[in-house]
């Protein structure tokens, strides 16, 4: 199955592109928004290496997911839903620019994301983990209907949040890609 572009009412999302790595790199090497993601900020090298492994391997292998999001034709972040054994199930992920941020952006890739994993993926749950700061990524998931589970205590002692929304909470589709 190949990724498939998504729609939102103001945002497009699309597989990424070789034309896409600059914006990709900027991304995930902006402290403001890496932060949040992962390890945190690593290397330009790593990112370049992380950008070549879409392509390699997660579309090559047909992995999972992996959206570049544009709005109005600019890139204004990242979006992905996949298997993850840390969740036992299918994880939405998304980043967007600090320059998109607070415009209502992440609430339309999450419910992107979510109505695609229950209507095209015939998934029952879908799964999103956030840090226990990132207090706007889960106010934004708790008012699309996540609610949390379980805390995880990472290697380095912070914590990280568990949230699932399940199809049978309703409106399973609210904010699905047209």
């Amino acid at each position: 199955m190949t990724t498939p572009a998504l729609h939102t009412a103001r945002l497009h999302l699309a597989p990424y592109t070789p034309g896409d790595e600059e914006d990709f790199v900027a991304l995930f090497q902006d402290p403001l928004v890496s932060r949040w993601m992962g390890e945190g900020t690593q290397s330009e090298a790593e990112d370049r290496a992380l950008f070549g492994r879409v392509f390699s391997k997660v579309y090559a292998q047909d992995l999972f997911d992996v959206w570049a999001v544009r709005h109005e034709g600019r890139f204004v972040g990242h979006a992905e839903i996949k298997p993850s054994t840390d969740v036992g199930g299918h994880e939405i992920v998304y980043a967007l620019a600090a320059t998109a941020w607070g415009q209502g952006f992440g609430t339309e890739i999450a419910q992107s994301l979510t109505g695609y994993g229950f209507d095209t993926l015939g998934l029952t749950e879908v799964h999103a983990t956030v840090a226990a700061d990132n207090a706007a990524s889960l106010a934004l998931l708790g008012r699309i209907g996540f609610r949390h589970v379980r805390d995880r205590v990472e290697d380095d002692g912070s914590t990280t949040r568990v949230l699932t929304r399940s199809a049978a909470s309703g409106a399973g589709g609210a904010g699905q890609p047209r």
